[in-house]
């Protein structure tokens, strides 16, 4: 009998919805639960070689020999390398009770564990990365890339009004969103290129620029059309906010921040809160990206301002960061090892 024969109850579909999800939940849940295996044998590992080698002055030629022994006993399992076991000793090192700062290791996948700890090495900044992390579900890659662009010095540092123009738990979310100074060097421009032109390579990398806009933007349009009265007016791009709820309305001045620039942007929130927001969509607010600003001035201008908006500056052109020196091997070097011990 064919399946497009066959008869089925009528509740089948909800039926077979709901065992759907609860096999994906199970799925999620044994792999959140191997993940937790796998990171606290890891770090017992570690403890264990870190008390023998303060105990016994264990060297680095005992360590190659456990290599060995370890993988000739588990050929099958990954991470029993040389590098990997320095790794774990230097995981128990660093985190003695399993935790990165107030977060649980236990939480994370072992890379970003060793993305860490050889990339962060203040312990309050590794305790932020850790924590945002696991509440943005960032990859590896993306948590590389806001280390390696210092995202904790910029989250939550642009210049806003948000206190008095929007209600408090909604106005610390907002604040939070924003950053100084957003990094556009991905964009391949030099430091006097023009504002369309800006505005052309944003949208040609729209996936870069949505990565460092952050988390919960989607982009809805650029020079987006609003009329009023009969006259005309184009937003440089418009974003809608997923977490905030709201539209977040971005204007680009290739020059330094002017209180008129404010004004402006006030108008287009004005306009869009009254003639695209849906009643239960939040209030407008408003980002303005100059290439330089003079802070007092900004705090001037938005306190005279009735919408809710920051004044940011953006950076085309910055000089490549300080490398951490370490002892221990990258974490390529490991993934590496990891693959020539699989034969990949």
């Amino acid at each position: 009998m064919s399946k497009k024969n066959l008869s089925l109850p009528s509740d089948y579909a909800d039926w077979l919805a709901s065992l759907k999800q609860r096999i994906n939940s199970a799925r999620q849940q044994a792999l959140l639960a191997a993940n937790h295996q796998q990171i606290r044998l890891y770090h017992d590992i570690g403890a264990d070689i870190l008390q023998r080698q303060s105990r016994q002055g264990w060297g680095a030629k005992v360590i190659d020999r456990l290599s060995s022994d370890l993988r000739a006993a588990f050929p099958d399992m990954k991470g029993f390398s040389t590098s990997s076991l320095k790794y774990m000793r230097f995981f128990a090192q660093e985190c003695p009770h399993l935790q990165i700062g107030q977060q649980a290791a236990d939480q994370l996948p072992w890379f970003h564990i060793v993305t860490l700890l050889t990339k962060v090495a203040d312990p309050a900044e590794r305790e932020w990365y850790a924590l945002q992390t696991v509440q943005q579900g960032w990859p590896r890659a993306t948590l590389e890339a806001h280390i390696k662009n210092k995202l904790h010095i910029r989250q939550g540092a642009a210049i806003t009004n948000f206190e008095q123009r929007l209600d408090a738990p909604h106005a610390a979310l907002a604040a939070q969103i924003l950053k100084d100074p957003y990094h556009f060097d991905f964009l391949g421009l030099g430091d006097e290129a023009h504002e369309r032109d800006i505005e052309n390579a944003l949208i040609r990398h729209i996936t870069r620029f949505l990565l460092e806009l952050g988390a919960g933007f989607a982009f809805v349009g650029r020079q987006f059309r609003l009329e009023v009265e009969g006259d005309e007016f184009f937003i440089d791009l418009l974003f809608y906010h997923t977490r905030l709820k709201c539209y977040v309305v971005v204007e680009l001045k290739a020059s330094a921040f002017k209180p008129d620039h404010a004004g402006q942007l006030n108008f287009y929130l004005a306009a869009v809160d009254a003639q695209i927001k849906a009643p239960d969509d939040r209030p407008t607010i408003g980002l303005l990206l100059c290439k330089t600003k003079k802070r007092l001035v900004a705090e001037y201008a938005l306190s005279g301002i009735n919408k809710p908006m920051g004044v940011a500056e953006y950076q085309l052109v910055r000089a490549l960061p300080e490398p951490l020196d370490t002892c221990l091997p990258t974490i390529e070097e490991i993934e590496a090892e990891f693959s020539m011990e699989n034969g990949e």
